[in-house]
């Protein structure tokens, strides 16, 4: 749906389209805006981290919430867990291809913070 206004003389366009469905940006920020879930693919971006190292990189993330948001990110495919040991447990896990993919567009909001001083 376009809507168009018309006021003295001039013509202004307002683009207002609903839709039904999320919009693009939101339906990429429901994957990567979750808390920690864009720090943890930064973290994995040079290899395979393992859990307990992952979580002291995360500094303000409680051990419950980086297993949470891990598990979140296997689901959708943006990274991968292996076990290393089973006795006693440990995991490392990996960005697949697919969130890498996300890495230029981490990368561009790394810059514009450190560029605004945010």
């Amino acid at each position: 749906m376009k809507t168009t206004t018309k006021t003295e003389g001039n013509v202004k366009k307002i683009n207002s389209e609903s839709c039904e469905q999320p919009c693009l940006i939101e339906r990429g920020m429901r994957v990567l805006g979750g808390k920690w879930k864009a720090s943890i693919l930064w973290h994995l971006k040079d290899g395979p981290v393992r859990f307990n190292e992952l979580s002291r990189m995360l500094g303000g993330a409680s051990k419950k919430m980086v297993d949470q948001r891990l598990k979140e990110l296997e689901a959708q495919g943006l990274v991968t867990r292996e076990v290393i040991s089973d006795r006693p447990i440990a995991v490392a896990y990996d960005i697949t291809d697919f969130g890498r993919s996300a890495l230029d567009i981490l990368e561009r909001l790394k810059d514009w913070t450190e560029d605004n001083n945010i």
